[in-house]
């Protein structure tokens, strides 16, 4: 028992598949006591942003375009299932888009991303994600994890197993022919690790390729050597900690002008809330003609992140508008490109909600363009509520 301990303080616990038997059991007592434990301490809270892969800013096979996600080497980005792909479990896990990882005899590729808030000293995280072998590898690996940071992965120097949860199976290799794996552990930080990166972290990567079986497989596992594995839903959940309760609050409608800021802005929202309602956000500040948030936005823009959180359900819209003052096509411009600023904010604070972004321009006024207080209520951003899954 007196081991257990030490080995869960001390923050790498493989999980779920093992090569040494010895190791296997222990991991599972480690995975019992503490999920039986985790019940009623987890939170919902995903410290890691688009962690589905769902929100994008354009249609890309980059996975730079699933922002904020970054890449090491060239990591595939997938906004639907391949035609070729006839396995039972084609496609994206949940939703539509996923990530694929290439990985060769001297080669390897890795995803990361910095996570909403940096890790707290001793403080334990849940971490999960799914992995699938491709239809068309033909091996396997016998490792893949993740690693976490405070500066990010660079090379393998940066490698180390005490910041790892990392799952291993020497004797087949991770297949489960062609299925989503699910990888998970639990992780407990030293503080101030601020980003995530996946894949396999082997000194050598060549060493941790496995052929597959011919007699299984056939012909097409012969040629040049390749393990190609499909990512989705990449969770991190803190244990939860006692906290004050969150108001359930919303703003109105947005101002540029600094000073036509209301102190007494914050409006409670209805709980009946449909699709197709729009919520009009208030306090969101941009230099004039620009579409760089302010900070005295991120106050007011944090509470949405929060709301939002509470409904991981709806599929929203930002919309942006525009009063009349400049030409139309200006206008239309930077109220997409205001729209995509609260998207990209959204998404950087963990907001998990499948989101898109669009600018209106000055076609759509709740205002009169005529006077100065009609033109400030038509420059403003909603929150549209699409669907609710």
């Amino acid at each position: 028992m007196y081991f257990f301990f030490y080995w869960l303080s001390n923050a790498y616990i493989r999980p779920k598949i093992e090569l040494n038997k010895c190791f296997y059991i222990i991991g599972c007592l480690c995975l019992v006591t503490i999920n039986f434990y985790s019940q009623e301490l987890i939170s919902n809270k995903n410290l890691v942003p688009n962690g589905s892969f769902e929100n994008y800013k354009k249609k890309s096979s980059s996975i730079k375009s699933a922002i904020p996600w970054t890449q090491i080497a060239s990591v595939d980005y997938y906004q639907k299932p391949l035609d070729n792909d006839t396995t039972k479990d084609k496609g994206a896990l949940d939703g539509e888009c996923y990530i694929g990882l290439r990985f060769q005899k001297h080669y390897k590729e890795f995803a990361q991303v910095k996570l909403v808030e940096p890790l707290k000293y001793k403080h334990l995280y849940y971490f999960e994600m799914h992995i699938r072998l491709s239809f068309w590898s033909n091996a396997v690996l016998k490792s893949f994890g993740v690693l976490f940071s405070k500066t990010g992965y660079k090379n393998q120097k940066d490698v180390d197993k005490a910041f790892m949860i990392d799952t291993t199976n020497i004797k087949t290799g991770l297949n489960n022919n062609y299925r989503w794996i699910k990888i998970s552990g639990y992780y407990k930080a030293y503080g101030g690790e601020k980003y995530l990166t996946i894949g396999n972290f082997s000194p050598e990567i060549k060493k941790d390729l496995m052929r597959l079986n011919f007699l299984k497989y056939g012909f097409r596992v012969f040629g040049f050597l390749e393990a190609y594995y499909f990512v989705d839903n990449v969770k991190l959940i803190p244990v939860k900690e006692p906290e004050e309760p969150i108001e359930i609050e919303i703003v109105g409608s947005v101002y540029v002008e600094k000073n036509n800021h209301q102190t007494d802005s914050i409006q409670s929202v209805k709980e009946n809330l449909k699709v197709g309602d729009k919520i009009v956000l208030k306090n969101i500040y941009f230099d004039e003609g620009k579409s760089y948030l302010l900070p005295d936005s991120y106050q007011e823009l944090n509470k949405i992140a929060k709301y939002l959180q509470q409904h991981p359900k709806w599929v929203v819209q930002i919309n942006g508008h525009s009063d009349n003052t400049g030409s139309k096509r200006r206008n239309m411009k930077l109220s997409e490109e205001r729209a995509k600023a609260v998207f990209l904010y959204l998404i950087e604070k963990g907001v998990q909600n499948k989101m898109y972004f669009k600018g209106f321009g000055d076609t759509m006024p709740i205002g009169d363009n005529n006077t100065m207080e009609g033109r400030i209520k038509n420059r403003r951003v909603e929150i549209e509520i699409l669907r609710n899954e």
